[in-house]
This record gives C-alpha cells, structure tokens and sequence, in this order.
C-alpha cells in the first residue's frame, strides 16, 4: 500500500519526532509498503487564503499559483492511506499541518450532497486513503486534547469520504503502529 505521511513538526531541534517518522516509513517500507514522508517544514506551501478559486476559476488546483502542495495532493490522491503527524502543540496539531491540511480543499468539489447522513461535499475523485492521526504529546497534554484532535480530524475525512482508521501516539513504540498500519 501506498502511504504519504504529512511531517507537520515545526521544530527541526526535535529529533525525537522526526526520528520517530524516519523510523516509521523504513519499517513500512520494509514489510512492502511504500511510503512518502514530506517534512513540511521543508516545503513551499503558501496559506490556503479561503477564495475557493480551487473549485471554479481553476478547478481541482489552487487558483494563487503552484506551491509543494500540488506534489502533496497528488501523492495523497495516489495513497491508501494518509497520515497526519504532529506534535501536539498549545492542545492542537502545529499550524504547519493545517496550513497543509487546508491546501487540500482542491480534492473535493463545491457541490454539497448527503453522505453518512449529513451535508458534505462531493468527492472530486473515485478514490480517497484513509487516515491516520500520530501526536508527538506535549508534558501537559491531556485526555482532553487528544479527544478534541481525533475529533476535529475525524469530522475533517469525512469530507474526504474517508474515515480516521487510527489515532496514536509516538509515545508508543513504532512496531505498534507499523503492526497497526498492517492489519488495515
């Protein structure tokens, strides 16, 4: 299977987290998947500035210019599964993953219809990967953020026509979520 994980650390002095992703993909690699890591910190990605030009003046692409984010699409577009990953940060993923997170609104079209018995957008393609959340927690991080975050990003796929198949911690060891990952 194909999985692209989103590096949403901000931080290039943490090690730990970045360490834990590297580790991640070359154990998925390993047991035959492959893996697309895009440390977003990296990347050029321009803020999502909410014009929708993405569903009508330039249909499926952002309508402000190419960015990183097109490359990003494409490849989670191309996944059976895709991966959020960030330290939690003041009680919530970084800005640098919704940054991200929002330059995907091209994958969906504008039209509304029904689906899991709400109002959400149509897909714009036939396929979309499932999800999977991975927090680096902070000392003070508690039940209570982490339940706000599974819950925000669980209503977010739905609009993928997807669902949030994990949600896990990298204060678990990495062969628990690659065993995890296995088993989808």
């Amino acid at each position: 299977m194909k999985i692209t994980i989103l590096n949403g650390n901000p931080d290039a002095a943490n090690n730990g987290f970045d360490g834990y992703l590297a580790r991640l993909a070359e154990k998925l690699e390993a047991g035959g998947h492959e893996t697309v890591l895009f440390t977003l910190r990296d990347m050029d990605i321009r803020y999502c500035t909410g014009c929708f030009g993405c569903w009508g003046k330039t249909p499926g692409t952002c309508s402000m210019g190419d960015d990183d984010s097109v490359q990003i699409r494409k490849d989670i577009i191309a996944s059976g599964l895709m991966i959020f990953a960030s330290p939690v940060m003041m009680g919530f993923t970084s800005s640098l993953l919704k940054k991200a997170q929002d330059k995907l609104v091209p994958l969906v079209l504008p039209y509304i219809g029904i689906y899991q018995g709400e109002q959400h957008h149509d897909p714009r393609y036939e396929h979309y990967p499932l999800t999977g959340i991975l927090l680096q927690p902070e000392e003070d991080t508690d039940d209570e953020d982490l339940s706000i975050i599974d819950t925000i990003y669980r209503r977010l796929v739905i609009n993928f026509h997807s669902k949030v198949v994990f949600s896990r911690l990298t204060t678990e060891p990495v062969e628990e979520v690659v065993d995890e990952i296995n088993r989808l």
